[in-house]
């Protein structure tokens, strides 16, 4: 049992539990059921006269206490995944089929109100530019008591001084003065600070965190992946971490998933990822970053580009890109499945790095982070 406290100074005890290896909506090691378990979604985009899947079929699950990483290029599904769980997707575009249980409950099955109590109360998140998710014509002390209120009966002076709390202990400075400041009296990584602290104050189970550190110096984006971490420790929270950045992945996730164009092409534990990335395009991601012990003249680049949702391939949708690519890449599409380690994948032709450049590669993503 592990006791943690909140951010409204209660305490509250927690099972302790081992991370969950699996995905694809499978159950977590044990009897303890994952928190939030994402079965087979589809998001769609009515775009003028096509429908166009912005997420395909996609599974996953988070267990409790757990940060998993969910990774790939820009434009690869990540953050309308996050947008579906979150039921706040724009006008256009809805959940076409699957499931989304979060605490033994499916949030596609609850209604508007239901679903405004458990956003923001249970399940949080910190979207990718903290200085336009703000608004600037309010100070953050206002824009976080306004959380409060909305989800508990404090009053004004009781919400208040939660959000100074939470600023506190998030490492604001003077939080009881800056709670009365606008955000663009405050750095970048600041308004990332009180980003977190107006997802937190409510202390969700659930944290949703849409690229927490781009556009951050290094030495910043390790204060806020520190901060990620103890909150994890000390509130008991599960994280989805999206992220571009595997050095950010490596660091602080205890599972991986890799998104391409609209859907999970692998799985697994960071360190089996890391080891030994199977699929091309992991292959490629790891492969592109900038590495400290090693100086290549030129950085490995990923041909090509993520295809574009109304020309979607039939088959494998990394096809074009592939070096490994043989016949039934371009006839067929590949299915995820999963291997005895809970490690899944979605490819015809496989092919595993060395063990020796697997390992040095792994080495340099966490020297480099």
């Amino acid at each position: 049992m592990v006791s943690y406290g909140t951010a409204d100074g209660r305490r509250q005890t927690a099972v302790a539990v081992n991370p969950s290896p699996t995905l694809g909506g499978g159950v977590g090691v044990g009897a303890v059921s994952p928190l939030l378990t994402v079965g087979n979604i589809t998001t769609v985009i009515n775009a003028r006269k096509r429908v166009l899947r912005a997420v395909d079929n996609v599974s996953f699950s988070v267990g409790r206490g757990e940060i998993l990483g969910l990774v790939g290029e820009s434009g690869c599904g990540k953050s309308m995944t996050a947008l579906s769980i979150m039921r706040l997707l724009p006008p256009a575009a809805f959940v076409a089929t699957g499931t989304i249980e979060f605490d033994g409950r499916d949030l596609l099955k609850l209604s508007a109100r239901e679903m405004r109590r458990v956003r923001g109360n249970d399940i949080a998140m910190v979207f990718q530019e903290p200085m336009t998710a703000l608004d600037p014509a309010f100070t953050v002390g206002s824009q976080i008591t306004e959380v409060v209120r909305a989800h508990d009966s404090a009053g004004n002076e009781e919400a208040l001084s939660r959000a100074i709390r939470m600023l506190d202990r998030l490492g604001i400075p003077n939080a009881s003065q800056r709670v009365h400041d606008y955000p663009h009296q405050f750095s970048g990584g600041m308004r990332q600070r009180v980003m977190l602290a107006l997802a937190l104050v409510m202390n969700p189970k659930l944290l949703l965190a849409d690229e927490p550190t781009t556009a951050l110096d290094v030495t910043i984006q390790a204060q806020i992946l520190d901060l990620i971490a103890e909150l994890r420790a000390e509130l008991g929270l599960s994280v989805v971490l999206i992220t571009h950045n595997l050095g950010v992945v490596n660091e602080i996730a205890d599972r991986v998933a890799v998104m391409y164009a609209g859907e999970i092409v692998e799985t697994g534990s960071v360190a089996e990822i890391f080891a030994n990335p199977r699929h091309p395009y992991t292959q490629g991601l790891l492969k592109s970053m900038p590495y400290l012990k090693t100086r290549e003249k030129t950085l490995h680049v990923i041909p090509g580009r993520v295809p574009e949702l109304w020309a979607m391939p039939v088959a494998c949708r990394f096809a074009a890109r592939c070096p490994n690519r043989i016949a039934p890449c371009v006839e067929t599409h590949p299915e995820l499945e999963r291997n005895e380690s809970y490690h899944e994948l979605r490819c015809y032709n496989p092919t595993p790095i060395p063990t020796n450049s697997a390992m040095e590669s792994a080495e340099n993503v966490s020297n480099g982070v």
